[in-house]
């Protein structure tokens, strides 16, 4: 079942290794297809527009990027999978371990929090704590 696409206002904070954060607002989309949810945005970087969906389901999610950074992070908890990550030098394998994956949504209000192991081609292993919120914009002059 699908639902009508929503337009939503998305909060997401990064934190890497607990020291770390990152921050951004956006305006994007939500909408519901078959049996996961999703988040669509936009995202002005200094390389370029990058383009984001996020696929939110019970036990498993997915992270993909495209436009001016391209990547595919795929969560399912306490699995280690791997993904990639592409940049203008070339592409890299990424692997995931998710130790912890939340995900709600109600009344017009959605959360999505993933708690994961990150490790880019053999790099030093990272934590890394992604907090989507968003919730319905509701427009005021309709």
């Amino acid at each position: 079942m699908s639902t009508p696409e929503l337009p939503v206002k998305i909060t997401v904070k990064t934190t890497i290794d607990q020291d770390e954060t990152f921050e951004l607002s956006v305006f994007g989309r939500y909408f519901r297809r078959e049996n996961a949810d999703y988040l669509q945005y936009v995202e002005a970087m200094e390389e370029g527009e990058v383009r984001t969906i996020v696929k939110m389901a019970d036990k498993e999610a997915l992270i993909l990027r495209s436009g001016a950074v391209k990547m595919r992070l795929p969560f399912e908890l306490n699995r280690k999978l791997n993904g990639s990550y592409e940049m203008p030098f070339g592409e890299f394998t990424t692997v995931t371990k998710a130790n912890k994956l939340d995900y709600s949504f109600e009344n017009g209000k959605g959360s999505f929090t993933v708690l994961y192991d990150f490790v880019l081609e053999g790099s030093a292993l990272s934590t890394y704590h992604l907090e989507i919120a968003f919730q319905e914009e509701k427009n005021e002059h309709s």
